[in-house]
């Protein structure tokens, strides 16, 4: 398997599925919009999105499985399988707000072979496989040598389960507010990682999140010298249950919060 030429393919389904939500994006409908739980959207974009992805994806690699966030794909004894999240920060996205983006990886059982994150507001395309470097638009990037926390950059995710998660947001932002260089909330955790990738930002930390929401960015973030973990240390990130995320310089500061 020629894992460069598969990225190579993967990033233009990637594109051409942007330019749909782009397109979308002008004349879309918030009455359709519907609520899979309290505040966690859906819309026939994502659903669409989803529906072209799968569609090519089974073509460009027949056989595969999927996970998606949409609900396509049951695993059984596929080697490889697609994980897939049509339309990361749909709550962005219905709001006409940046950043949005589609998010694609693939896996065996055992780890993610590559990752492919198109952020659609900036048209910004990044990517990495696994023997490879992370690339954003043809050029490598690397994660900031950032290490002190007044000079740090700390992206928050809020997520939808806020009875399970405020104890810790609230930690967080005690922790982080007045201390650090910056605190930012986007909306958007495969964008995320990858910016921290390119070095614009030093950590990101959220909870409740699912597999497609880190399977690409994660990766693209450990191909650019990033680290992941969960909140105690672990290496259990993939899930997307506990995710702290940093250029790695900044990580012990981090887990010094998150373990307690």
């Amino acid at each position: 398997m020629n894992l460069a030429d598969i990225c190579t393919q993967v990033q233009q389904i990637a594109k051409e599925n942007g330019s749909f939500l782009r397109e979308e994006n002008r004349t879309f409908d918030r009455s359709k919009v519907e609520e899979k739980s309290a505040h966690n959207y859906v819309s026939y974009v994502d659903k669409e999105s989803e529906r072209r992805i799968v569609e090519q994806l089974s073509a460009l690699l027949p056989g595969s499985g999927f996970i998606a966030e949409e609900g396509t794909g049951e695993l059984s004894s596929e080697k490889y399988y697609w994980v897939i999240d049509p339309l990361d920060g749909t709550t962005n996205y219905i709001h006409n707000l940046a950043p949005y983006c589609v998010s694609i990886a693939l896996r065996t059982k055992e780890e993610i072979l590559l990752g492919v994150v198109y952020e659609v507001c900036r048209n910004e395309c990044f990517y990495a496989w696994k023997g490879g470097k992370a690339y954003l638009d043809g050029q490598d990037i690397q994660v900031s040598t950032v290490s002190s926390l007044d000079k740090a950059l700390i992206l928050l995710g809020l997520p939808y389960n806020d009875d399970g998660y405020k104890p810790m947001a609230l930690k967080l932002v005690n922790a982080c507010y007045g201390n650090v260089g910056g605190t930012r909330l986007m909306g958007a955790a495969a964008a995320e990682l990858c910016y921290i990738a390119c070095g614009r930002a030093e950590v990101r930390i959220e909870a409740f999140l699912g597999p497609w929401d880190v399977a690409a960015g994660g990766f693209i973030l450990q191909q650019a010298g990033g680290k992941l973990t969960d909140f105690r240390g672990d290496d259990n990130w993939w899930s997307g249950d506990q995710v702290l995320a940093s250029n790695g310089y900044m990580h012990a500061a981090m887990l010094s919060i998150t373990k307690e």
